[in-house]
């Protein structure tokens, strides 16, 4: 192993490539089935929303164009022949 050729201040920095915990982590615990379903409905909720904007805010995003008006709401023009 190599030592560091510049100096260092504290001495636990210069040795932190080699430690080793030797303290594990608990082991997992396993989920109930309450929380399996409480995660997946929230899930579900996410997905749902994000489907409904998408089919509500589609229209939305349409460009829109003249042609795409009923017929009966054509614009008059300025002037109209009633005298």
């Amino acid at each position: 192993m190599f030592r560091r050729r510049e100096p260092v201040p504290f001495a636990f920095v210069a040795e932190a490539d080699r430690f080793r915990s030797n303290v594990t982590p608990p082991p997992r615990e396993s989920l109930s089935v309450a929380q399996i379903t409480a995660r997946s409905l929230v899930g579900l909720t996410v997905v749902a929303g994000l489907v409904g904007s998408l089919l509500f805010g589609m229209p939305a995003l349409q460009p829109y164009q003249a042609s795409d008006r009923p017929a009966g709401t054509a614009q008059q023009s300025g002037e109209s022949g009633g005298r």
